[in-house]
């Protein structure tokens, strides 16, 4: 006898477990890149990579 489960539903989940993280990670970066410390580091690195520091 084949057991079988029923699996309907699950990708649909999985999808929307991904969704979730990906707006936890991107509310996170966000508080982060809100921070003048992280701003300035970013900026001063952003320049120093195309010469002009």
């Amino acid at each position: 006898m084949k057991l079988m489960r029923k699996d309907d539903g699950v990708i649909t989940a999985e999808y929307a477990i991904a969704t979730l993280a990906a707006v936890a990670f991107a509310g996170l970066l966000v508080l982060v890149l809100r921070s003048d410390e992280v701003r300035v580091l970013l900026f001063q690195m952003i320049a120093r990579a195309l010469g002009l520091d």
